[in-house]
């Protein structure tokens, strides 16, 4: 018989307990920890969680990409959308004025351009065919079949004519130009050239009367909508050119950027690292000729699999009405497009959209502001990058004013650095060693992007002399290359990175570096100016160059020369203070919204040359006053001082 102990009997209930006392401890503490952990984490690591999000995210579609490359034959953003015609061939891709076109349609209708083509230009693969096409549904599905034959297809900007045109045709070699009866006067007007080298004209119209312009539309709607073999591209590889993508021509001529197939991959790739997916809608009423409406907007759509609302072009008054009509979830901005919206007259149902996510670049810090407090709580994902670089950020967290952020996953395998830029001379600060020097965190440096394998750079297409320009050698160690951006960048001690300028817009005066987007941004908080384009001007006998600002002014108002001045003084140091402006009806702006400069420098402020209104800082006046001749001549002479 086994007997208790009166003691050891009291004691049993305590020991019974004592195991689940504890795991009940250890979980008190592990939550302790866990509430402790998260409340560190929000006030010295606020962005941690969104860090590690988008490291996740970009590790996965990198490893997609380096899949791609090892995959033969290739496997194409165009087979992706063939992927996707198999997986939901009935679903929506293209919305445009009413109608809808389904992946399956689009696919059908791409297969009739290819054999159109195929029959009537004997287009083979490795042909450039230009596009000169507005934002329509057969650019889509033309782009689509030529794809199928293997031919790049070289994007030309419809707003461009004559000497321009025939640049951007003859950088590409293109043999073949489509375009439609809209532009058709545009193509005519260089048709004599045209047609001297060679070149054949195809018009997507069922007739045509001027000779040497064949129309396509007929051929194509006879043709047969059969899938064409993928031996027409057998040959085509990663690093195959896909496009050519003309850059905006601020400051010159356009130049063809050649993007491959494993560019289209990395751009489309952005609507992915942005949280969109299969089940938004794609509002794009960017210009399809441009990487931002193309690539990232249709191309990733394709990549996602989602639906499309496209637009000839982009209308404020109409956008929000478009968004609620077609339901779009993810919308698309680029330089000044949300400024005009927040320029609307204001409306009850602003907020009343479902609109989630905006994807861009050149946003403003104050439209920023102003835009989500009208529009409601749309997560903001403004990016950097150039078509032809090899480095480009996206800010994930929505942090007000920044391009991005620096994290140790994107640095490793796109390596990236800001080094000092002396902006007189225009040209990186070198040691005695004459390697560059890295910029301090605050302060602003010159974006370079280290040319591998991994973030190639291809360059120009018929331009060997500005891809030389763009290649920067011994910047860390002699013999390193790295991509010149031309664009002054900074990164902050949070590791944000901010947008400063672009090299040439910043200029130099009274020995210090002038910021043109930092003074725009104070000009149009005066209650007259609407828009402010900001630039350096020489001063014959002075070194560097003045500031100057072409301005319009806001509907029913004049140019307020008291008030204007207030605002500058108050807000700019002297040698940033615009001691001209310039009143303008509107600003020239390329089609992507972006100001162009080099006419304006170019003409500087000589008021027998300039019909538009012209005012001069009077720091003894204290206001702007009107730039007479007899002010000029005094300036020239030295009799005025700046």
């Amino acid at each position: 018989m086994n007997f208790v102990t009166n003691r050891e009997a009291a004691l049993r209930p305590a020991c019974a307990l004592r195991p689940a006392a504890e795991m009940t401890m250890w979980f008190t503490v592990l939550a302790g920890l866990v509430v402790l952990s998260f409340s560190y984490v929000k006030a010295f690591c606020p962005h941690l969680p969104a860090d590690c999000v988008y490291i996740l995210r970009s590790l996965g579609l990198g490893f997609r990409l380096i899949k791609y490359r090892k995959r033969k034959p290739i496997y194409s953003v165009l087979d992706c959308f063939l992927d996707a015609v198999k997986r939901h061939p009935a679903k929506t891709f293209l919305h445009f004025e009413g109608r809808e076109y389904s992946y399956e349609e689009v696919d059908r209708q791409s297969n009739k351009v290819g054999r159109a083509l195929q029959a009537e230009a004997r287009l083979k693969e490795g042909d450039t065919v230009a596009l000169f096409l507005p934002n329509e549904p057969s650019f889509v599905w033309t782009w689509l079949g030529l794809a199928k034959l293997g031919c790049p297809a070289a994007l030309l900007n419809f707003n461009i004519r004559s000497k321009s045109l025939l640049h951007c045709f003859s950088c590409c070699g293109a043999k073949v130009i489509i375009t439609c009866t809209e532009l058709q006067d545009a193509v005519e007007e260089i048709l004599p050239t045209l047609t001297e080298q060679g070149i054949s004209v195809y018009l997507m119209s069922d007739k045509c009367g001027v000779q040497g312009i064949n129309p396509l539309s007929e051929k194509i709607s006879k043709a047969s909508d059969e899938p064409l073999s993928r031996d027409l591209r057998a040959n085509i590889h990663i690093r195959t050119t896909a496009l050519y993508i003309y850059t905006s021509g601020t400051t010159g001529l356009p130049k063809a950027a050649v993007v491959t197939h494993e560019r289209v991959w990395a751009a489309s790739f952005l609507q992915a690292a942005s949280g969109v997916t299969s089940e938004d809608v794609f509002y794009i009423n960017l210009p399809l000729y441009h990487s931002a409406g193309f690539l990232i907007g249709l191309c990733g759509s394709i990549e996602r699999g989602n639906t499309v609302i496209l637009r000839r072009k982009f209308s404020a008054s109409q956008f929000w009405d478009d968004c609620r009509k077609y339901n779009v979830t993810v919308m698309q901005y680029i330089g000044e497009t949300l400024r005009y919206l927040c320029n609307m007259p204001k409306k009850e149902n602003e907020k009343n959209h479902k609109v989630r996510i905006a994807i861009g670049n050149g946003l403003r810090t104050d439209v920023w502001t102003e835009f989500l407090n009208r529009f409601g709580d749309i997560k903001i994902r403004e990016l950097y990058a150039a078509t032809e670089g090899n480095i480009g950020f996206i800010n994930y967290t929505s942090k007000i004013g920044a391009v991005g952020r620096v994290n140790f996953v994107h640095r490793f395998l796109f390596p990236y650095t800001l080094i000092k830029f002396d902006i007189e001379k225009e040209e990186p600060v070198r040691n005695s060693q004459g390697l560059c020097i890295e910029a301090s965190t605050g302060e602003t440096g010159l974006l370079v992007g280290k040319i591998t394998h991994r973030s190639p750079f291809v360059g120009y297409a018929g331009n060997k002399q500005q891809t030389e320009k763009k290649r920067l050698t011994d910047v860390l160690v002699k013999g390193d290359l790295y991509f010149n951006t031309g664009d002054l960048l900074r990164f902050d001690k949070d590791n944000f990175v901010y947008f400063q300028d672009r090299v040439g817009d910043t200029f130099r005066w009274k020995g210090e570096n002038v910021a043109t987007s930092e003074v725009a941004d104070i000009l149009t908080m005066a209650h007259c100016i609407l828009e402010a384009n900001v630039y350096g001007v020489k001063v014959e006998g002075h070194e560097g160059r003045i500031g100057m600002a072409a301005v319009t002014l806001r509907e029913g108002e004049d140019f307020d020369c008291s008030d204007s001045y207030r605002h500058v003084v108050n807000y700019l140091p002297a040698y940033a203070r615009p001691r001209f402006i310039r009143v303008q009806p509107c600003l020239e702006m390329t089609g992507t919204f972006k100001m162009k400069k080099v006419k304006l420098v170019e003409e500087g402020f000589n008021p027998s040359l300039i019909t538009d209104p012209l005012f001069f800082l009077d720091l003894e006046k204290k206001k702007y006053v009107p730039l007479t001749e007899e002010i000029y001549k005094a300036i020239t002479l030295k009799e005025i001082k700046l």
